[in-house]
């Protein structure tokens, strides 16, 4: 179950069918773009790094993550921007 500070950033989903490991491309994302400082610090002691990095590069600048968050979650997780995926095809 999702601590209830994590279902704000999900709130256009249902969170009780949500699954941590099924779902965590949404999760992270969300809490990335939306999520408070408690919501952040919840998010890296769920997943390691690597795996949100990954997420940030695989989807951020997809337009999953808005500009600012996608700036700021970039320098403190040390992404070139050269590295993130910017289209699909």
């Amino acid at each position: 179950m999702l601590p209830k500070f994590i279902k704000n950033c999900l709130w256009f989903s249902d969170t009780s069918k949500m699954n941590l490991k099924e779902d965590y491309r949404r999760i992270i994302l969300n809490v990335l773009n939306i999520g408070s400082k408690e919501a952040t610090d919840w998010l890296l002691k769920q997943y390691p790094k690597e795996v949100i990095k990954k997420v940030i590069t695989e989807r951020g600048a997809l337009g999953e993550l808005n500009k600012k968050s996608l700036n700021y979650w970039t320098l403190m997780f040390k992404i070139d921007k050269k590295d993130l995926i910017k289209s699909r095809f």
